[in-house]
């Protein structure tokens, strides 16, 4: 892919528009994990260093987009943007105003402005061309650097970039995940590993049948596995089951084994007798578990077979934890994976973790800096793995 970035490009003298991805957690006006703000820091200085001035652009959460909402305000963020960048940042607190484009107007270079939540306009999820052309007339370049949202077709995120035809790039941020997506995707060294876990198979059908042209082995945890081992006959107890997909199982089953890609369920789980941290535990085979029981990890034997088969791996891409983390008691599964990533990574091997709930567990249980890729999209990753075209990622290579 010939990516259009901002690094060889000098920006001096020029007004550049950036997407951004500040949807960070904010608690009572504090923002309780700045990570996706710290991410952005590269793409923003590189522009300010070349002598442009900067208009940043983000959503926050899902305000009903008929006006502001105080609890989805990004005033929190320009206040930690300027600490971050040691300037001063500009805060329009309104998007579609006079004063908003008398602010953008009066931009000096070297200056940086953050305009409010752009999703309090409602045109924008629904991808309003004139909103898009509004926002677009703001500034005379555009950088997308928001990887989270790049599969959304919404008015900041690939609407705005027909305006730019000639002066439109990907941040540093989306260069780096597009590059590494598409090594996942199209020149992963072998053997290839793939780890998904999470709870629904529903949500990962495209994956994994996309996957099986592209690994060596699939390594199955989480909730989902137990849909695949009842499948194949196996008594799963009261785990989670999606009844109305065991016939898709079935059928995932089967283009793994045609295309002779090895496809391994847990031999066994570490279960409790109700969804509770202080539940009684036991080990039972996963196609074995009694009624009253449910899987809530995967078990010892499971662990050393998926740490056996990463050891041999080159490359790794993981995707959903492998049992219910949040609680400590189930949280070894993930712990031991992770950890065995990390090995991989000392090895000369390449890893990657990506989705929501698998960033959430390497950042928690102090996993990440072992990891050569931590994907920042969730939803984002999931559609490039499954093969999609993103709009976000369409609109600056058109």
């Amino acid at each position: 892919m010939d990516m259009k970035t901002i690094k060889d490009v000098n920006f001096k003298d020029k007004k550049v528009l950036v997407r951004c991805d500040f949807n960070v957690p904010v608690k009572e006006g504090v923002i309780t994990d700045d990570t996706r703000i710290r991410e952005s820091l590269p793409t923003i200085e590189k522009l300010l260093a070349d002598g442009a001035s900067v208009i940043l652009m983000s959503h926050l959460g899902r305000p009903a987009g008929t006006g502001f909402e105080a609890e989805y305000s990004l005033a929190p963020v320009a206040q930690r943007l300027s600490e971050l960048l040691g300037r001063k940042v500009l805060f329009s607190n309104d998007v579609f105003t006079e004063v908003t484009v008398s602010m953008a107007r009066d931009l000096k270079l070297g200056e940086v402005l953050l305009l409010e939540n752009l999703r309090f306009i409602k045109g924008e999820t629904k991808g309003d061309e004139g909103f898009a052309s509004y926002l677009a007339s703001l500034g005379n370049v555009y950088v997308n650097d928001a990887f989270g949202t790049a599969h959304r077709a919404h008015s900041s995120t690939a609407i705005i970039a027909k305006f730019f035809p000639n002066d439109k790039y990907f941040g540093f941020l989306m260069a780096h995940e597009i590059t590494n997506l598409e090594k996942l995707l199209h020149s992963a060294e072998h053997p290839y590993t793939a780890v998904i876990g999470g709870s629904k198979v529903s949500s990962k059908i495209d994956v994994l049948k996309n996957l099986a042209d592209k690994v060596d082995a699939l390594l199955v945890g989480g909730g989902m596995a137990f849909t695949f081992v009842k499948a194949l006959g196996g008594k799963v107890g009261n785990s989670l089951v999606e009844e109305d997909k065991i016939e898709l199982a079935k059928e995932i089953l089967e283009v793994y084994k045609q295309k002779g890609v090895k496809f391994v369920l847990p031999k066994d789980s570490l279960c409790s007798n109700r969804f509770d941290n202080e539940a009684e535990r036991k080990v039972f085979p996963t196609d074995e578990i009694p009624d009253g029981w449910m899987g809530m990890d995967i078990g010892p034997e499971a662990v050393a077979e998926f740490e056996s088969v990463l050891a041999s791996s080159k490359s790794v891409l993981w995707n959903g934890p492998l049992g219910v983390f949040e609680m400590s008691n189930f949280s070894e599964g993930t712990l031991q994976i992770g950890r065995c990533l990390g090995k991989v990574t000392e090895n000369g091997g390449y890893t990657a973790v990506g989705g929501g709930d698998s960033v959430a567990a390497v950042n928690r249980l102090g996993l990440a800096k072992g990891i050569s890729y931590v994907s920042t999209g969730g939803g984002a990753m999931l559609e490039y793995l499954e093969g999609k075209v993103l709009p976000g990622v369409a609109a600056i290579l058109e």
